[in-house]
């Protein structure tokens, strides 16, 4: 059986090699398997990436671990697979998770001034460390909202404060604010690709980017040109398979052989069919992201 692993091999690997692996956010079985069997299609390694929102809504974590677990064992599931704690809230959160069989934790203490969210981030890295899990943490605030993530503005982070960080904290993998924004964007993404690219050079470590949907591809590239190897995308696959239902609903609407027949009321003739919406997203970003046939 192929094991979850967490994202230190696989964000090294994208660093050393200027390529991207996409972190794509699940919210029930249709998106494990939609994310799951596009990723094995493209030999693409993937992160799955669980917010404490969709944690309740899927049962919790132990549930989300049997799940994927189950999944990439019945369906041969061979490319690396980390699953992936997004904007865990605190130390308990976290721990709950790694408890449970997550690979991977990013705890999220950007509110707090620097030292208080260094010292809860090296709380969370000691005790994930000790059990094989990878630790991403945030730097200033990635404005708009997701999820129960809120944020009214951004503050660029400061490569100085992110050296410190990473260097205390001993963090896997960080998020620095640099204008990317969670939800849909309102006009053009406007990135910091000069401070990013200074926090590159200054920290050495994997850079990840929250907010990856509706970016431009040429922007998406010219951060993994400046280091960033971890991108989430969240959005773009809720909104294509919100658009697939809506179509499908439209389409037979006045068929009365489907939607007025009281006896169509099987959920996987409604929702399987929006899979194929997130299988889009996903192979799209992944070529762009230049992980593809890096998972074999």
């Amino acid at each position: 059986m192929n094991k979850l692993v967490n994202m230190c091999e696989m964000l090294k690997k994208a660093h050393d090699g200027h390529y991207a692996v996409g972190q794509f956010n699940i919210n029930n079985l249709e998106w494990v398997s939609a994310i799951l069997d596009e990723c094995q299609e493209l030999k693409a390694p993937v992160i799955l990436g669980v917010s404490e929102g969709a944690m309740k809504y899927m049962g919790g974590c132990d549930t989300i671990v049997g799940m994927v677990n189950g999944y990439i064992k019945d369906n041969g599931i061979t490319v690396p697979v980390c699953l992936h704690v997004d904007h865990g809230s605190s130390f308990e959160v976290c721990k709950k998770a790694i408890d449970a069989g997550f690979s991977s934790v990013m705890i999220d203490a950007s509110h707090h001034p620097l030292e208080e969210n260094i010292a809860l981030t090296k709380q969370v890295v000691d005790y994930a460390h000790a059990h094989g899990v990878s630790v991403e943490a945030e730097l200033g605030h990635v404005g708009g909202q997701e999820d129960n993530v809120v944020s009214q503005g951004v503050l660029y982070a400061d490569p100085n404060e992110c050296l410190k960080m990473i260097t205390e904290a001993k963090l896997d993998a960080l998020a620095p604010a640099l204008g990317s924004v969670h939800g849909p964007y309102h006009g053009e993404p406007k990135l910091g690709f000069k401070e990013m690219a200074e926090i590159n050079e200054l920290c050495k470590t994997p850079l990840v980017l929250h907010g990856g949907s509706g970016i431009p591809d040429f922007q998406l590239k010219m951060a993994i040109d400046r280091g960033t190897c971890k991108i989430n995308v969240n959005t773009e696959c809720q909104q294509a398979f919100a658009r697939v239902v809506r179509e499908f609903c439209k389409a037979t609407e006045n068929d009365p052989e489907i939607y007025t027949n009281p006896k169509f009321y099987d959920p996987r003739k409604i929702v399987g069919p929006a899979k194929q919406g997130i299988k889009d997203v996903v192979k799209a970003k992944c070529t762009v992201f230049g992980c593809v046939g890096k998972g074999e």
